[in-house]
């Protein structure tokens, strides 16, 4: 794809779909790994806090890819307050009814989503961990309907600017009390908005037929590389920093790889499922790791304790995607929302003339 100012027309995209399952996966070993379960989980999931940078990004670019014009706010914010509330106040009461020690005030921050903009642990990180990160996607769908008006002539320089800009945070947080500077780095709203905007930028250079023309693997491997390497960084640079220019290509490729019909693992059938349960996989697993160590001894077969964990969660997800995201879906939208999504073909694909070359 050369730089010729040709727009490419809106698509499906179900390998973005398919990697939100991998985005999820490993956030579930990063945690796994926490808990000391294993040794050899160390290396593959040390970094595995990276799958929340992808999400980061790819939110700012699916809701610039699917944007349409003349769109009012309270639509978009009513849609995507659907997509994530319904499992994350399923998921808050879990936790609370299972007797969390939190008091009333983070309790009361974290269900209102407005947990990650206090800096204190037992406050962004009460009640479910992950839903942390849901506090900053609130902030970004916030802004959204204004920052979607920036046609970004020049996408390049704003992704330019946005990875400056985040190479640059950790270097401003060295100065900072550790704990302050982890919050800084990896939880503060719109420290974490550098991503999401990245990720508009992104989708902005695919839509204008920018796209340098990386393919799916080399950008893939681009990313592996930069998910082991980061680890050996200085002080707060692994936790954005480190990888954030390979996912920003990484995404991108993916989607470049639909719109082309070139071929790609992750719109595969079972692929898009999983990715399509995703959300909610990612809202229960922690409650499962938690769950499972308070009852059992996980230590004393740490690869079964680990492979039992993820088939609880799996089934704890589809549950909680059929039963509560699928209908809070449906209600908000006024129409059926598929519980199944279907790998792209090459019928879906845009025609050659229509593509951007």
């Amino acid at each position: 794809m050369q730089n010729h100012g040709t727009e490419v027309k809106p698509g499906r995209l179900p390998s973005l779909t398919g990697m939100r399952f991998i985005a999820a996966f490993i956030v579930f070993g990063f945690h796994i790994n926490a808990a000391g379960l294993w040794p050899y989980l160390d290396v593959p999931f040390r970094q595995g806090a990276t799958g929340v940078s992808f999400f980061f990004i790819l939110s700012g670019f699916v809701l610039t890819w699917s944007a349409r014009q003349g769109t009012p706010a309270s639509t978009v914010w009513r849609r995507r307050a659907a997509k994530i509330f319904p499992n994350h106040v399923v998921t808050w009461l879990v936790v609370l009814v299972a007797g969390a020690a939190v008091t009333p005030a983070a309790a009361l921050a974290n269900l209102s989503l407005a947990q990650a903009w206090f800096p204190a642990e037992s406050v962004y990180f009460g009640l479910n961990t992950p839903a942390w990160s849901l506090s900053c996607e609130m902030a970004f769908y916030l802004a959204f309907p204004l920052l979607i008006k920036w046609r970004m002539r020049r996408p390049w320089l704003v992704a330019s600017a946005m990875v400056i800009a985040i190479l640059t945070v950790p270097a401003i947080a060295l100065s900072m009390p550790g704990a302050i500077e982890y919050w800084f780095v990896f939880v503060f709203p719109p420290v974490r908005a550098l991503e999401f905007v990245l990720g508009m930028a992104m989708a902005r250079v695919v839509q204008q037929g920018k796209w340098i023309g990386l393919g799916l693997w080399p950008a893939t491997a681009l990313f592996v590389v930069a998910y082991v390497g980061s680890w050996y960084l200085p002080a707060s640079f692994p936790y954005v920093a480190g990888t954030v220019i390979p996912l920003a290509l990484l995404i991108p490729a993916a989607a470049v790889a639909d719109l082309t019909g070139a071929w790609s693992p992750w719109r595969s059938k079972w692929m898009v499922w999983l990715g399509t349960v995703s959300f909610a996989f990612y809202m229960v697993h922690q409650i499962v790791i938690r769950v499972s160590e308070k009852l059992l001894d996980v230590h004393a077969h740490p690869l079964l304790s680990a492979l039992g964990m993820l088939a609880v969660s799996m089934v704890a997800s589809w549950l909680l995607y059929r039963l509560v995201e699928v209908p809070a879906e449906r209600f908000v939208r006024g129409t059926p929302r598929p519980a199944r999504i279907r790998p792209a073909s090459a019928r879906t694909a845009p025609p050659a003339d229509r593509r951007a070359a």
